[in-house]
């Protein structure tokens, strides 16, 4: 393997790379260097998953994004190489990329010809790799694929591509043409974007501002203590749950580095906030979070939309997906037929406890170590563990069971803590829900991918703390590493940039936003039931068929 310093003049033919993946390296390409992080990936601190999204793709626009530059600098001890002139994405090997295994004697001529984005057809890069998700992935003997054989019937698998294709069209006649040119012109611009916010410091931490969120922060919690002395349990548990509620976007900002700038010492302030006052692992959401930046709204990779059996955003949840991030099949089991035709009324009501499952997620990641063993955040798993025993003893045996005198006023207490935090999980959900969830395949650029599945919430600025910077949503997918409190100042900027690549810039109101929520849930419900309808005529014509044989 080449030196770093001897990469830099050793040029990789794009067959040369498609080899070394074939052999299960994990290669992509930053700033036209070829990058090998098989060292690394195990000491990620984002998590593997991250980085095997990217695999065979220029993964320059989605590093710069999440990581800080002292990171992106340290990245060059992996170079292997460098590329020559454009380079056009391979569809990753956990998304179903087939790579073929490089022969030292192929013929020069080969490397000639036009790179293609995947090895798929060019009609199959028009529908978003469909053709290829119907059927079972062909991928080389010595990449794994991560997709099982798909385990349904032709005749819904028809049905279920006819809806997928209508869903890309829409998308085709709203945003730019997914060739090189188009996406070329939009990546450009965007790097542009990037260096006019930089000049306007708009990276820059308001420090000021987080003043005044810790004295938000102290009122809640002084008012929770002051309730519960008095015995005015519901109270108390209100305020509780607000101060969680507030608490949240601190650590969403520490998550993301937008405090210090600082990996390690915003990592410290985001598990203290996450894990020692919140009882949330902070570890879970980044290692959730970074997939769900780099992959936003794929049903079969993104974990924020994965929430089968009580919701499904897509019709293609029906045919039992698999799931790279939980490495399951999600199946369309009974209780999921039953939940989702009627999941636009029950949205509310289950966001209502979306905390709980928190905590469980949370558990998980901690007890079966998901996160980084190695590196610089092999502690933070230890870390963490003692912040969730610090939360339970303070919370749960300090004040549920010690400073509450009989299990009524106990359970009212935790639920209406509990529930308070629900506006939180629908400013969640909210950016995303209504959006697309089609794919536009591997060539589409990062900049477009962010702004076709994300949206903003418009509301006055006295509300901004109401939500907590979540409102900006599209502009935080493109830039996450922007402090929230500039990100209102960062919307013009970005509204400029859309006109000018004429790309939508989605932004609604609340209330406007929550309408194409349960109306984009309530239509799947709809799918749902015609789909139950057309099994059960099957069904009873297969019967009658039977009988009259």
């Amino acid at each position: 393997m080449p030196t770093p310093a001897g990469a830099s003049k050793n040029v990789l033919s794009r067959r040369e790379i498609e080899g070394m993946i074939a052999e299960n390296k994990s290669i992509l390409i930053v700033d036209g260097d070829v990058l090998r992080l098989d060292a690394w990936i195990k000491f990620h601190p984002g998590g593997d998953l991250a980085i095997k999204h990217m695999i065979g793709k220029d993964a320059t626009d989605e590093v710069n994004a999440l990581h800080s530059q002292e990171t992106r600098q340290s990245m060059s001890k992996f170079r292997i190489g460098r590329i020559e002139g454009r380079w056009t994405n391979f569809l990753p090997p956990i998304q179903g990329g087939h790579f073929r295994p490089h022969n030292e004697r192929e013929a020069d001529e080969e490397d000639l010809e036009p790179p293609r984005a995947s090895p798929i057809s060019e009609d199959e890069q028009h529908t978003g790799g469909l053709k290829r998700r119907s059927s079972t992935p062909t991928v080389s003997s010595t990449v794994k694929s991560n997709h099982p054989p798909p385990i349904d019937t032709k005749p819904r698998a028809y049905v279920i591509d006819a809806r997928t294709q209508e869903e890309i069209r829409l998308d085709a006649s709203k945003y730019p043409p997914v060739d090189a040119e188009h996406q070329e012109h939009i990546l450009q611009k965007y790097r542009q974007l990037n260096k006019r916010i930089c000049e306007a410091g708009l990276y820059d931490c308001n420090y000021s501002a987080y003043a005044f969120e810790v004295c938000r922060y102290a009122l809640f919690f002084g008012l929770f203590v002051f309730f519960l002395k008095r015995s005015w349990f519901c109270l108390s548990g209100l305020f509780l749950g607000c101060f969680w509620h507030q608490l949240v976007f601190s650590a969403h900002d520490a998550g993301h580095m937008g405090i210090t700038h600082n990996f390690q010492a915003d990592t410290v302030i985001g598990m203290i906030i996450a894990d020692y006052l919140g009882g949330l692992s902070l570890g879970w959401w980044k290692r959730s979070h970074n997939v769900h930046h780099i992959v936003t709204n794929a049903p079969e990779h993104d974990p924020d939309i994965e929430l089968m059996p009580f919701f499904a955003l897509s019709h293609r949840f029906f045919s039992g997906l698999h799931s790279t991030y939980y490495d399951r099949v999600m199946e369309y089991d009974a209780v999921a037929k039953f939940a989702v035709k009627y999941q636009h009324y029950m949205y509310y009501p289950i966001l209502l406890f979306g905390r709980f499952n928190l905590y469980f997620l949370s558990w998980e990641h901690i007890y079966l170590g998901l996160g980084p063993r190695h590196g610089a955040a092999w502690w933070h798993r230890w870390f963490e563990l003692v912040g969730q025993i610090f939360f339970w003893t303070w919370f749960g045996y300090g004040v549920v069971y010690l400073s509450i005198p009989d299990w009524w006023s106990r359970v009212c207490f935790v639920l209406i803590s509990h529930m308070v935090t629900a506006p939180l999980h629908v400013q969640i959900t909210l950016s995303h829900y209504a959006m697309s969830t089609a794919d536009s395949g591997p060539i589409e650029c990062f900049a477009q991918r962010m702004l076709r599945t994300t949206m903003d919430v418009d509301c006055p600025t006295w509300l901004d703390f109401f939500h907590g910077g979540l409102q900006f949503q599209a502009i935080h997918h493109l830039y996450p590493r922007i402090p929230r409190h500039n990100l209102r100042r960062t919307q013009q900027f970005v509204k400029e940039f859309c006109q000018d690549v004429n790309i939508p810039y989605a932004v609604l109101t609340f209330y406007d936003g929550n309408k194409q929520v349960l109306g984009r849930l309530a239509d799947i419900a709809k799918q749902a039931r015609i789909l139950e309808e057309c099994r059960k005529m099957c069904a009873d014509h297969s019967v009658d068929h039977h009988d009259s044989r």
